[in-house]
């Protein structure tokens, strides 16, 4: 990877920190994301659903609760962007399983949108256990189809704009912090976007450089920016735009959860390698590289199509989900004293707010009816009036 940067960097000069973040995570020959299983204590970080399978069931719960709320379609697609190992839907699936109650005559299906074969691979052994052989069209936008262990038929896709329109359930759970941003310094000329080049020190090392001059993706920046650093994410943006769009249209949420901060942060790319943090320009596609998201940035760019509500902290969300429930109750069924430490170590790492209690925030995308308690007509059979709390949000200060 390194060789084909300074490769790169030679022919074309200086590139972006944002192209620099797509070649070392997503190039199809060596990128980080496309032949590896980063995740788990083996890899190099661990994600909540990892952690403890409350979380996955808590947002379950978020998803019937909001579609209970909207009046109960006959049917809806749940969409996730970047599964990992799929963890976190089959915690999902195993919630609408035991709520098949209340689910009994709705329609679901599952809807992948995941550009690594390798974890497209073990998320269909974790969510179908191949007991349906699956479906497999490498050219098609549909690469692959199969069937749930519970009976739900499942789809891939290499990008959203292929999954099916229609009333659906979007989630995005630590994918945001790994699309590509552009970075921008504040300098006594006005911004300029950092790059990288090769350090002519040392032939086989890069480092941060600054553009000589303007820069397109400085179009990004708000004219009215207090901050001396800035980090953009378009890919982001454009992401977002296209979930409000269709939530807009065909109704449904979107939730995300995520590290970020309210545009109030300057500098925090980084990487990771083996759970510690990394260098981000040394022996790149060896590790994780990573932004925290910026939610005021996606805030704007839904403004006016959809609300949004947040970002509030993650142990404010699953707090008010009922997390200290939910532990209650598995503490009570269990006897084995190694699961009752699991459960407790692995509610201490979502909530403490010195480990991801604070670190992750929760956002969500909401059809603007869905607030104002107007009625919101799914099919002439469904035109009760939305009941205005939202699971999880307490606070209902909306945009």
């Amino acid at each position: 990877m390194l060789r084909h940067l300074m490769y790169k960097i030679k022919s074309t000069g200086p590139i972006t920190v944002a192209e620099y973040m797509k070649e070392v995570l997503t190039n199809p020959a060596k990128g980080y994301y496309v032949y590896r299983d980063m995740l788990g204590e083996k890899g190099d970080f661990i994600t909540s659903p990892e952690i403890s399978q409350i979380f996955g069931e808590l947002l379950g719960i978020w998803f019937i609760s909001e579609w209970m709320a909207t009046g109960k379609s006959t049917a809806f697609q749940l969409v996730e962007l970047g599964p990992g190992r799929g963890t976190l839907v089959g915690d999902i699936l195993r919630v609408f399983t035991q709520l098949g109650s209340v689910l009994k005559n709705c329609d679901i299906s599952v809807h992948l949108v995941e550009v690594s074969q390798k974890l497209s691979e073990i998320q269909a052994l974790t969510l179908t256990e191949e007991k349906v052989p699956l479906e497999r069209n490498a050219g098609s936008p549909v690469y692959m189809k199969g069937v749930t262990k519970s009976g739900i038929p499942i789809s891939w896709y290499r990008d959203l704009h292929d999954v099916p329109k229609g009333y659906s359930f979007y989630l995005a759970h630590e994918f945001f912090d790994v699309l590509p941003v552009h970075k921008f310094q504040k300098t006594p000329q006005g911004w300029r976007e950092v790059f990288v080049d090769i350090d002519p020190q040392v032939s086989d090392k890069l480092r941060f450089v600054l553009a000589p001059s303007a820069t397109p993706a400085e179009a990004f920046i708000q004219h009215d920016e207090t901050r001396d650093h800035v980090e953009v994410c378009p890919d982001a943006g454009v992401i977002i735009e296209e979930l409000s769009q269709r939530i807009a249209l065909t109704g449904g949420a979107a939730l995300v959860a995520d590290y970020g901060h309210d545009g109030t942060k300057t500098d925090t790319f980084r990487g990771f390698c083996d759970h510690k943090l990394h260098d981000v320009l040394i022996a790149p596609g060896t590790a994780d590289l990573t932004a925290d998201v910026d939610f005021s940035y996606l805030r704007r760019m839904a403004q006016g199509k959809v609300a949004s509500l947040g970002p509030i902290k993650q142990h404010t969300f699953l707090k008010n989900m009922g997390i200290d429930v939910r532990l209650k109750v598995l503490l009570d069924k269990s006897n084995e004293p190694s699961v009752r430490q699991q459960l407790l170590q692995g509610y201490d790492m979502l909530m403490n707010p010195k480990k991801m209690g604070e670190r992750f925030n929760f956002f969500a995308l909401l059809p603007h009816q869905r607030l104002q308690g107007g009625r919101y007509q799914r099919n002439a059979r469904q035109s009760k009036p939305f009941a205005s709390v939202v699971a999880g949000f307490s606070e209902l200060a909306w945009q």
